[in-house]
Order: structure tokens, then C-alpha cells, then sequence
């Protein structure tokens, strides 16, 4: 498993992508949903956290596992935005995109991780995640 060490800035999250589409380039993984969710994830830690965060890439036989690790004992939980808001489906897009996913304590004793596992591409999981968000009108008159 690979690491890389990030500061709790906005700056993190372009780097944190970097790293996953370097670590996963020959992974049968679905890199574009791993690199969507590697951002949501690591924008939360920035925003909640501010600490320092760690992203662990793993690739077990074209299975994508990502880690994020950080120091707040809070755990994530869904919010209810407006239908137009730009933020509040992180966890959403984390239970419909992912194969799997949950938090627990860092093996350290001190904060949390996030983690989620991503495999083959597949059309079906994002046309479900769209048929839900245009239902609720996420996408208002576009």
C-alpha cells in the first residue's frame, strides 16, 4: 500500500488525485470514479478535519482501496442540502459509486478512517446514481 502525507489545504486535493491515477495507472479499477471519490473524501478531510491526512492506494487484483485518514474523532454523516446546492452528496456518491466503503478508528488510536473500494467500470452504477439525483431534481432546468 502506497502513502502520501497532505496538508489540510484546498491544494491537497489536486495532489491527492495525482497520486491515486499514479498508483492505480495499471489497475483494472474504475479510475475515474476512484479519482472523483479520492476528491470528495479528501476535500471532507480538509474541511472537517484540518489535520494533517493521509492517503493510502492499494490495488488488490483490479479492486481499488483507498484510505483516508486523519485526526478528528468526528465521524462523516449524510447532510440535507437544497437540490441546488454544490455541496452535501459526498457520502451519497460514496455509497452508490463505491463497491464498499466505511470509516473506523485509526489503528493509531487517533482519529478516523475513511476508506472505500472501487472495481471495474460499470454504466449501470452511474445511471442509477444520475436516475436518483435528476428524481430529486438535482439538476434543476439544465
Amino acid at each position: 500500500m502506497s502513502v502520501l502525507e497532505l496538508s489540510p489545504t484546498t491544494d491537497s486535493v489536486p495532489l491527492a488525485r495525482h497520486f491515486a491515477r499514479s498508483e492505480l495507472r495499471d489497475s483494472a479499477s474504475d479510475l475515474d470514479t476512484v479519482l472523483l471519490l479520492v476528491s470528495e473524501v479528501v476535500t471532507n478531510a480538509v474541511l472537517h478535519a484540518r489535520s494533517v491526512i493521509r492517503l493510502s492506494v492499494l490495488d488488490q487484483d483490479g479492486i481499488a482501496r483507498v484510505e483516508v485518514h486523519d485526526t478528528s474523532p468526528l465521524l462523516p454523516r449524510p447532510q440535507h442540502f437544497d437540490r441546488m446546492s454544490s455541496t452535501g452528496r459526498g457520502l451519497r456518491m460514496l455509497d452508490r459509486l463505491s463497491l464498499t466503503w466505511g470509516v473506523e478508528p485509526d489503528h493509531h488510536g487517533r482519529g478516523k478512517v475513511v476508506w472505500f473500494e472501487v472495481g471495474s467500470p460499470t454504466d449501470a452504477m452511474w445511471e442509477s446514481f444520475a436516475d436518483e439525483l435528476q428524481a430529486e431534481g438535482a439538476f434543476g432546468d439544465i
